[in-house]
C-alpha cells in the first residue's frame, strides 16, 4: 500500500506531543484520521486518545506547550503543539444516551478496546498508535478490533455492533451513514441501513444546524447522488427535505430521460465544483416542478416558469435550516437564474440585460454556465446511444457544451465597464437638478428607464444622451 503524503499528518507534532506525555504513556490517532490513511486520503481533523487522565496530561505537557481544558468532564485536553491544536481525550466509555445526541455520564480509564467499541461505524473504530506514524510498516500497528479495515477495502458502511443501538444513542449517525455513504462513495451494509428507518424518532431531536452540516457534507461528497438516494429510501428525506418528496416520480417530457428527483440527482455527476452555494442550487433548482407541471392540448408535458415556484421552496427549506444569509441569497439568485436560456437569435442588448440580472444578482458567469451545464447533463442523454434529434448521447453533450460556451463568450463580448446605475453618466444628484424636483420614487424609476436604454445601446451613456433621454421621460410623467 503507498504510503500517505507527508502533508497529510503534522508527524513532527504529533511526536513532540507523544516524547512529552512519557514513555509510560499510551498515545493513539483514533476516529477519521486513521480512517483517511487507511484510505490514503488527505487527513482531516486529528484526534488523539490516551490512556493518560486529563489533569494527568495538563501536568506533563505544562511549561512545554500550550494545554486547553477544553472538556475535562468528558476526558479531554486540546493541546497546541507546533501551531497545531490536537484534542487529547481519554480512553472512555458512555453512559445511557437519554436525549438521542449525547451520553449523560462517561467513564474515563477504560481499555483502548472499549473506547473504540461506542464509535459510530467501522472504519472510524480504529486506532494507531502515534509512535507508529512514522514506520514503513505503520500498518502492522493498527488496532482495528471491528474490522474496520476489511470494511474500507470492500467500501462498506457497517455499524459498530447493534445498528439499532448504535444510532438509538445518537440521532445524527442515521444521517452521517449517508453522509459517509455519499463523500467516500461506499455502499451501507444491510443491517445498518435497515435501522436507519426504525430510528427516525431519535433523528428528530437532532438540532437543525447540526442537520445542515451533515447535509452540505452529503451534498459536497463525491457521490451526493448516492447519499440523496439513501435519504429518500430510509425516510430521512421526509424529516428533513419533506418539500422534495414530490420530485420523487414526477415524470417529465421527452427532452428528459429521468423523473424530476433523478435529474436533480443527476445534476451532481457534471459539476465539477462541489461549492457549497452551487451544491444546495443543485438540489434545489427543481422544487418547484411538480407544482407548475401541466399538459397542454397536445399532450406534452411543461414546467412554465418552474423556478419561481422553486424560490418559495428554496426560502421554506433554508429558513429551516437555518442558513446563513450569503448562502441563502446565494442559492436563492441561483435558483432564480436558471431558467435563463438564451438562443440564436438574441441581441448584444439582450446578452447585456442578462449580463445585468447575473450581477446584480451576485452570480458570475462561470457560475451560471456550471449550472446551466450541470442541468443539461442532468437531463441523461449525454451517456445515452441515442439523444434526441438523432443524436448519438456524445454527440448531443457535445453541442450543448458548445451552445452554452458561446452564450458565455456572447455576454462577455457584449460586457460594457460600469453599466449599473452607479455607472450611469448622470447620477441622481444631477437628475434631481435637471428636474427641479426632490428625491423620490420617481428617481429610481427614472433611473431604471436610463439603465435600459443604455443597455439597448451603451453610447447613448453621456451626459447629453441621458439629459435628452430624461427630460423625454420627465416630459411623458407630467
Amino acid at each position: 500500500m503507498t504510503e500517505p503524503s507527508a502533508s497529510s499528518l503534522p508527524l513532527e507534532a504529533l511526536l513532540e506531543v507523544r516524547r512529552l506525555l512519557g514513555p509510560d504513556a499510551q498515545l493513539y490517532l483514533v476516529g477519521g484520521a486513521v480512517r483517511d490513511r487507511v484510505m490514503q486520503r488527505e487527513v482531516g481533523d486529528v484526534d488523539l486518545a490516551t490512556n493518560l487522565l486529563p489533569e494527568e496530561v495538563l501536568r506533563r505537557v505544562k511549561g512545554h506547550l500550550r494545554a486547553i481544558p477544553t472538556g475535562l468532564q468528558h476526558g479531554t485536553v486540546t493541546v497546541v503543539a507546533q501551531q497545531q491544536h490536537f484534542e487529547i481525550t481519554t480512553f472512555r466509555s458512555d453512559g445511557d444516551y437519554l436525549d438521542g445526541r449525547r451520553p449523560e455520564s462517561v467513564q474515563l480509564g477504560v481499555a483502548l478496546e472499549e473506547d473504540l467499541a461506542r464509535r459510530d461505524f467501522t472504519i472510524n473504530a480504529m486506532a494507531l498508535p502515534v509512535e507508529a506514524l512514522g514506520s514503513a510498516d505503520w500498518m502492522d500497528a493498527l488496532v482495528d478490533p471491528f474490522g474496520g479495515r476489511a470494511d474500507v477495502a470492500k467500501g462498506l458502511l457497517r455499524a459498530v455492533g447493534d445498528p439499532l443501538q448504535r444510532f438509538a444513542e445518537d440521532g445524527l449517525r442515521t444521517l452521517r451513514a449517508c453522509r459517509f455513504a455519499a463523500q467516500l462513495d461506499f455502499e451501507v451494509e444491510a443491517a445498518t441501513l435497515a435501522a436507519i428507518p426504525l430510528r427516525l424518532e431519535v433523528t428528530r431531536k437532532v438540532a437543525v444546524e447540526r442537520a445542515f452540516v451533515e447535509l452540505t457534507k452529503l451534498l459536497c461528497g463525491q457521490a451526493p447522488a448516492r447519499g440523496l438516494r439513501l435519504l429518500e429510501r430510509t425516510g430521512l428525506l421526509d424529516l428533513w427535505l419533506p418539500e422534495l418528496r414530490a420530485l420523487v416520480g414526477c415524470s417529465q417530457n421527452h427532452h428528459h430521460r429521468y423523473d424530476a428527483w433523478e435529474h436533480t440527482l443527476h445534476t451532481f455527476d457534471w459539476e465539477p465544483s462541489r461549492a457549497v452555494e452551487m451544491r444546495w442550487a443543485l438540489l434545489l433548482h427543481d422544487a418547484g416542478k411538480p407544482g407548475a407541471k401541466s399538459i397542454g392540448p397536445d399532450g406534452v408535458v411543461h414546467f412554465y416558469r418552474h423556478e419561481l415556484q422553486s424560490l418559495p421552496l428554496v426560502d421554506i427549506i433554508l429558513q429551516r435550516l437555518r442558513t446563513s444569509k450569503h448562502l441563502h441569497a446565494k442559492v436563492r439568485a441561483l435558483v432564480a437564474l436558471h431558467g435563463e436560456y438564451p438562443d440564436q437569435t438574441w441581441s448584444a442588448a439582450a446578452f447585456r440585460r442578462l449580463l445585468q440580472r447575473l450581477d446584480e444578482a451576485g452570480v458570475s458567469v462561470s457560475e451560471w454556465q456550471t449550472l446551466r451545464l450541470a442541468d443539461q447533463y442532468g437531463k441523461g442523454w449525454a451517456g445515452s446511444e441515442e439523444a434526441p434529434g438523432g443524436l448519438s448521447g456524445a454527440q448531443w453533450w457535445q453541442e450543448k457544451r458548445a451552445f452554452w460556451a458561446w452564450a458565455s463568450e456572447r455576454i462577455e463580448a457584449a460586457r460594457v465597464p460600469g453599466l449599473t446605475v452607479k455607472g450611469l453618466a448622470l447620477d441622481g444628484g444631477a437628475l434631481m437638478e435637471l428636474s427641479q424636483r426632490p428625491g423620490g420614487p420617481w428617481l429610481g424609476q427614472l433611473q431604471k428607464h436610463l439603465l435600459d436604454q443604455v443597455l439597448e445601446d451603451p453610447e447613448l451613456n453621456t451626459p447629453e444622451g441621458l439629459t435628452r433621454l430624461a427630460e423625454a421621460w420627465l416630459g411623458s410623467e407630467s
